[in-house]
């Protein structure tokens, strides 16, 4: 029995779970423009000789997960390594039976993008091939089909499919899903919450674009898969993200299921997505009460807070954040001492500091002090709370957030033990089951951090050229630069989560997270 294979017991079928890669480029930076590589297997592989086929090969017991076994069949055989390539999109796995060769396969579909050399990539040049392909060819994914003449290997369509959905989406919604897909991944300014809406208006603009003279299971099929390529887009906000989606899909299968005209299902469906949209506007209101009432029980009752000033730690750019501040403020009657970390490499602290001082008013007592992310054990010097928002909950409570969170709650720990340790956030970001080292995490453009150097650090380019030749995260170069958006607070640190449906507890984070992971469960099964 070949490496990988394990039979069904008895004797017959033999299983086999593998990674299926496809390769795209896009020319101009153009994704509207796609290509797909396709490989021709050789004659010296044990299956489908000659065929076209993405980049396969069998998920080993010693992979850390299917992404892992793509990225090393990827390096084996096309010799292109993680700084030539980058991870485009995480197709819905799926299983066939050829019982021609007696292999029931499950199918783990990815995309990943070729990075131009000017990205510090190699470009196509850097595609050497091994034994198991003869050659390779590039086309338009929307040219590839099953076709005897076309010569793929077998459910070949139904792999591509799954990574790129435009193939049956039609021209103007499989654009509208292209852009939309890109601008998720692109943006690093936008908070989880802002992600989350976009998403919704993605998936709304998407079903307007979808020809829908007939809705019916397949039209169905294709927003559910369209609705999951935007779920995955982001995995670092991918729980907010993924929270609104299951919500809008609720909306639009009571719809679907109806006994109406297709365009009288459409424009429902259209109005239902803009009543979820109109509805988010009202998430941070009811945050910022819960916060309101929470200082007036927790902290403004302590013999401490008689001379009505609270100090204040926080980071980054939050408009939740900075409206629960300015309105427990004004409400609570208390002068604010307000300390903010710069939050590098993008200082949204400084962007949120700027923000609260054109929104201040003569209600709001309020001093503002920035701090370099260094000084945080200085900023948290006697603070009473500490303020975070979430970009992501674990089932267990614990909280992913702006890189320089963790180092402010230990400074705190120490500095100001007394402190409360407040997250606020929308109950959307709470992810499904998992602990928090299972979660994704995401490592963002170096030059980020580089560029920022080059005016008062000596020999910073010649560290950025450096930085440049790593690949794999092996120390080929003599440095290698990370950027990192986002760390985890474990739950132990944290006193309060204030949400848009009251004061969570790890038990209320427990129950929604199980009800996420259903909900996906029943949304995106069959596909």
């Amino acid at each position: 029995m070949s490496s990988g294979d394990v039979t069904d017991g008895k004797g017959g079928i033999k299983k086999r779970s593998v990674a299926g890669s496809f390769l795209f480029k896009f020319p101009n930076g153009d994704e509207k423009q796609a290509q797909v590589a396709l490989f021709r297997r050789s004659g010296k592989v044990r299956t489908y000789q000659h065929k076209l086929a993405p980049v396969s090969g069998s998920v080993e017991k010693d992979d850390a997960s299917p992404v892992a076994t793509a990225l090393r069949e990827i390096k084996e055989e096309t010799s292109l390594t993680l700084s030539s390539i980058e991870l485009l999109r995480v197709g819905k796995p799926y299983t066939f039976i050829d019982e021609s060769i007696g292999r029931e396969w499950t199918i783990n579909p990815f995309a990943f993008r070729l990075k131009d050399k000017i990205e510090g990539g190699k470009g196509e040049e850097g595609i050497t091939l091994d034994w198991e392909h003869e050659g390779y060819e590039w086309f338009n994914p929307l040219d590839v089909n099953g076709s005897e003449d076309f010569g793929g290997v077998p459910k070949l369509v139904n792999s591509l499919r799954r990574v790129w959905p435009e193939y049956d989406l039609g021209s103007r919604a499989g654009k509208v899903l292209t852009s939309g897909l890109q601008q998720l991944r692109d943006d690093h300014e936008s908070g989880a919450r802002l992600l989350a809406q976009t998403a919704v208006s993605i998936l709304k603009d998407l079903i307007a674009e979808m020809d829908s003279a007939v809705i019916d299971d397949s039209w169905w099929a294709n927003v559910r898969m369209a609705a999951w390529h935007i779920c995955k887009a982001r995995e670092s906000m991918g729980a907010a993200i993924t929270s609104a989606i299951i919500k809008t899909l609720d909306r639009v299968e009571t719809i679907f299921k109806q006994d109406q005209s297709p365009p009288e299902k459409v424009r429902q469906m259209i109005k239902a997505i803009n009543d979820q949209l109109e509805e988010r506007k009202s998430t941070t209101d009811r945050i910022r009460d819960t916060f309101v009432d929470y200082i007036q029980q927790n902290v403004m009752q302590t013999t401490e807070h008689k001379r009505k000033v609270i100090s204040v730690l926080t980071l980054s750019s939050s408009s939740t954040i900075s409206t629960c501040l300015l309105r427990a403020a004004a409400s609570l009657g208390v002068s604010l001492d307000l300390r903010i970390l710069e939050s590098r490499p993008l200082y949204e602290g400084v962007t949120l500091a700027s923000k609260l001082l054109e929104a201040e008013n003569e209600q709001v007592d309020m001093t503002v002090t920035l701090y370099t992310d260094a000084s945080v054990a200085l900023a948290a010097r006697g603070v009473d709370i500490v303020v975070l928002g979430a970009d992501r909950i674990s089932s267990g409570g614990d909280v992913s957030n702006k890189i320089g969170s963790l180092p402010a709650i230990l400074s705190q720990r120490h500095v100001a033990p007394e402190a409360r340790v407040v997250i606020l956030s929308e109950t959307e970001k709470i992810a499904s089951p998992g602990l928090m080292e299972e979660h994704p995490t995401e490592e963002n453009d170096p030059a980020e951090l580089t560029q920022a150097w080059r005016a008062h650090v000596k020999g910073a380019d010649i560290i950025e050229s450096a930085s440049a030749v790593v690949e794999d995260g092996s120390m080929q170069g003599r440095v290698r630069v990370r950027n990192t958006y986002f760390e985890w607070i474990p739950a132990q640190f944290i006193q309060a989560y204030v949400t848009d449906e009251g004061l969570w507890s790890v038990e209320d984070i427990a129950r929604r997270s199980n009800w996420i992971s259903d909900e996906m469960d029943r949304v995106f099964k069959g596909l």
